[in-house]
């Protein structure tokens, strides 16, 4: 005869002589009996073992209060009713109204009383807590204090006696513990149920498959499901399937679910898979990425005459969208409206984020149309779905129409749709939409959140704006809100884009003091600040203390960025010390990271070092492909050795590397610039004959090159020949083909084909405009030209330094002083300065013995007293 311990001590009564344990009782580990000591949802009530006085069932609970001294019974209290007392609590606790505090009260007046509690008034009540709604101030452990509260009736051993209670309250109790994601607790309870003799129904068994799928132990689950149910009397139905199905897609087990759908139908014993089943499994497919599976089932469904419901046609319809088969997903859209199952909210939620996500704008507002016309009112998940799309594709403003629309709906917008907006401001630059819209959010009463804080921070860094960005990062802790590792990375990486080192080390420094462990991400900012700004000593330092932090090292793909950025600047010996870097911390050198070091020894003119990275590539085992060479062959001919350049070309195919359109673009436009026109038109030929691709790039060198070189009657046959063959044309194309039409003095021309740019499609670009601005100068249409640089800065097109010193040049040229001084005034010193030549003109035309001495007046005062100066 076994015998099962309870886990406290037992003072007398029937509960302790030893009984048969029921063979189900063996899947019950005894851990779990003790385990039920451990939940309290008060600190100053400890949760104890419920312990059973007697195995007689009663519909009540008697608790007598007993001195140390003496059994007498303390009177009722003639105001008390319990059933009255539990009903009203009850209610409170279903309407949200019921506290902790209130509830521990009741408890405080029962355990005072002697009048019996029924147990079906204490069983309402700890259901109602254990349904308790999600604004309700206990809310977030209902069901631990459900379990605590009744523990407060067995606990009092000493003073009070209590009758067992029924299995339908013990069902309450494990579904609290499953909800309070403490199913161990709940198999304790059912091993108390099987201990003291009651009987199990479907219902309580139910519980306890969902215990044990709770508790992780799915395979012990499907094994009861399918051999031991009888040992508990019962038999399985709809809903003990359906538990141990969700818990299998919920392990991601969908085909192991499937298999047990396949079981339920030949050997379900009269009890067949319900919609609820296939939508458990179609679910878990489509979670798991198996789109064909769940489609599969989804059909399988309805020949086995099962309705979709519109659960079922929402799944199938968002895994659709997802997948960016919106066609497919309208098809679905469509049975469902012919089935009678209505589409829902949720159902138009999932059409208009799978519209938006594509960027199709036009049928996302018809979605959205169509469920207002079927009188659905768009949620704030509908409008934060459409919000988020808008904003990804740079459509902050019309995001703000939607967010406008909520609130004049009635909807109150929460914190993540005010993220969305604030965050679409951000990327588009608005700051000063961004902060007004959270100078709003917080006069609604939403307080801001870290999440939100780093989106503004971000938005100023990026723009350089740091005082501004600090004024929040300050503001942000003096509202109680602790910056994170994004707070502080953001931060980082902006002080370092601006060299502020020094600062960003600071922050670093903070950053650990206030406990927030740095990541890889603030690493490598502070690496490539120190790398950037010459602190390689520094830098070396920062790798070597995130590798003894345990934190990952820069990967090659990360130092490779370094070193090609070191590159374009001209600093090779830098990225010389980086690469060897990569060595030193063990990573290796892909073919990125020698193609990087080779393009900058070729760009300073360092051919010899350039080919001693390639021997050290192949000596690595890397293999050079064609990039390697293209880089070559474009480093010899920009430093005047064609003759090399095309003797490695002709090597390409010896080493099986075959040439591309990159190779032969770049031997025909140095072969061009060398006015080696022939030869570049003959590379032309051999090209096509090769079957390389031509692209426009290739179309545009030749261009290019033809009217570079004076060959404009055949560039204008070929752009004739290519406008028959429909290539489609770039800008740049037009910009060539301009410049041309200027050159031969076809004017008209050149306008007709200035115009073609926007009526193709194309937008004018810096170039274009500066084409037309310098052609139109130079013919004397300065009214035209000045129309045309108006145009230029309207457009977002900021002139460069080159246009503006040519401007200046040709209107100084031509004595047009006063319109040359309003150019003058934009020449900043910074990003736009004056030229030697135009400096050199200046001071030829306005010495003392110079043509416009008299008119240095018109000049902008700088430049007059410069012009002082000089003399």
């Amino acid at each position: 005869m076994s015998r099962v311990h309870l886990p406290v001590g037992h003072t007398g009564g029937h509960a302790d002589v030893p009984r048969p344990a029921p063979p189900i009782l063996r899947l019950i580990h005894l851990n779990h009996l003790s385990a039920v000591h451990l939940l309290c949802s008060r600190r100053r009530r400890p949760f104890l073992m419920p312990r059973l006085y007697s195995t007689t069932p009663m519909s009540s609970i008697r608790l007598r209060r007993f001195s140390s001294t003496t059994t007498t019974t303390s009177p009722p209290s003639r105001s008390w009713s319990p059933h009255a007392a539990f009903a009203l609590a009850t209610e409170r606790a279903r309407a949200g109204t019921l506290s902790q505090e209130d509830a521990h009260n009741l408890f405080d007046e029962l355990l005072r009383q002697a009048t019996p509690v029924p147990d079906r008034s204490l069983s309402g009540f700890l259901a109602a807590l254990a349904r308790s709604k999600s604004s309700d101030a206990y809310s977030r452990d209902g069901n631990a204090l459900a379990v605590a509260l009744l523990n407060r009736v067995f606990r009092e051993e000493a003073s009070l006696r209590v009758v067992p209670l029924t299995v339908y309250t013990y069902g309450i109790l494990m579904d609290c513990c499953c909800r309070a994601r403490r199913p161990d607790l709940g198999l304790a309870f059912f091993a108390r149920i099987l201990k003291v003799g009651l009987e199990t129904d479907q219902v309580i068994t139910n519980t306890f498959l969902k215990c044990l799928c709770y508790a992780k132990r799915t395979d012990e689950a499907v094994n009861v499901l399918l051999h031991r149910m009888s040992e508990l009397g019962c038999v399985a139905n709809a809903t003990s399937y359906n538990t141990v199905l969700k818990s299998l897609c919920e392990d991601s087990r969908s085909q192991r679910a499937l298999d047990l759908l396949q079981t339920m139908l030949k050997e379900g014993g009269g009890c067949f898979p319900d919609v609820v089943s296939y939508n458990t499994v179609i679910h878990g497919f489509f979670k798991e990425g198996e789109i064909l599976k769940a489609c599969t089932l989804f059909h399988e469904m309805m020949q086995q005459g099962i309705a979709p419901s519109a659960v079922t046609y929402n799944l199938v319809i968002d895994a659709l969208c997802k997948a960016r088969a919106m066609d497919k997903a309208e098809l679905v859209l469509g049975w469902m409206v012919d089935s009678g199952a209505q589409p829902n909210t949720v159902t138009y939620n999932c059409m208009i984020n799978g519209y938006s996500t594509l960027g199709r704008w036009k049928e996302a507002t018809n979605e959205f149309r169509e469920m207002t016309r079927r009188g659905l009112i768009p949620n704030i998940v509908t409008c934060s779905s459409f919000m988020t799309s808008l904003c990804k594709h740079g459509r902050s403003k019309e995001a703000a129409e939607i967010f406008d629309s909520m609130t004049a709906k009635g909807h109150k917008p929460d914190i993540i749709s005010y993220s969305i907006l604030l965050h679409g401001y951000a990327n588009e630059g608005c700051l000063v939409d961004m902060i007004h819209l959270f100078n709003s959010m917080k006069g609604n009463g939403i307080p801001a959140n870290c999440c939100v804080f780093n989106i503004l921070i971000d938005a100023y860094a990026k723009c350089g704006m740091m005082d501004e960005a600090m004024l929040i990062f300050t503001e942000m802790r003096e509202q109680g809100v602790s910056p994170d590792v994004v707070t502080y990375s953001t931060v980082i990486a902006a002080l370092c884009r601006m060299g502020r080192l020094a600062d960003a080390m600071e922050k670093f420094d903070e950053m650990i003091a206030m406990g927030v462990q740095p990541n890889k991400p603030v690493y490598q900012c502070l690496i490539q600040g120190c790398c950037m700004h010459g602190d390689l000593v520094k830098a070396k330092e920062l790798v070597s203390e995130m590798m003894n932090n345990g934190i990952p090292r820069p990967n090659t793909a990360f130092l490779s960025s370094i070193i090609n950025y070191f590159c374009k600047e001209g600093k090779i010996v830098d990225a010389q010390d980086i690469f060897d870097l990569i060595i030193h911390i063990g990573e290796k050198p892909n073919v990125i990271t020698f193609n990087s070091l080779i393009d900058g020894y070729c760009l300073v003119g360092k051919m010899d070092e350039a080919l001693r990275v390639i021997d050290a590539m192949v000596s690595a085992g890397v293999e050079p492909n064609v990039v390697t060479y293209n880089t070559l062959v474009d480093g010899y001919c920009r430093n005047g050795r064609i003759d090399d350049g095309l003797a490695l070309f002709r090597e390409m195919p010896r080493k099986r590397i075959k040439p591309d359109t990159v190779t032969y673009g770049i031997i025909m436009d140095q072969l061009f610039r060398a006015g080696i026109t022939d030869a570049a038109k003959k590379m032309f030929n051999e090209m096509i004959e090769s079957g390389i691709t031509v692209n426009i790039c290739t179309y545009n060198i030749l261009l290019g090159g033809l009217c570079r070189n004076n060959y404009i009657g055949e560039a204008l046959t070929m752009f004739k020949k290519l406008g028959a063959m429909n290539v489609k044309f770039d800008t740049t194309t037009l910009n060539i083909m301009i410049n041309a039409m200027y050159k031969v003095r076809r004017r008209d021309e050149a306008n007709d084909l200035f115009a073609a740019i926007s009526t193709s499609g194309l937008v004018p670009n810096a170039s274009t405009y500066s084409i037309m601005i310098i052609n139109l100068l130079k013919e004397g249409s300065v009214e035209k030209a000045e129309n045309m640089f108006s145009s230029m800065e309207k457009s977002g097109c900021p002139p460069d330094s080159r246009l503006l010193n040519d401007i200046i040049r040709i209107l100084l040229e031509r004595g047009e002083i006063i319109k040359a001084g309003y150019y003058l005034c934009k020449v900043d010193g910074k990003n736009i300065s004056l030229e030697a030549s135009t400096t050199s003109l200046m001071l030829s035309l306005f010495s003392t013995n110079g043509k416009y001495r008299e008119d240095m007046k018109f000049l902008p005062a700088k430049y007059q007293n410069l012009m002082d100066l000089v003399e």
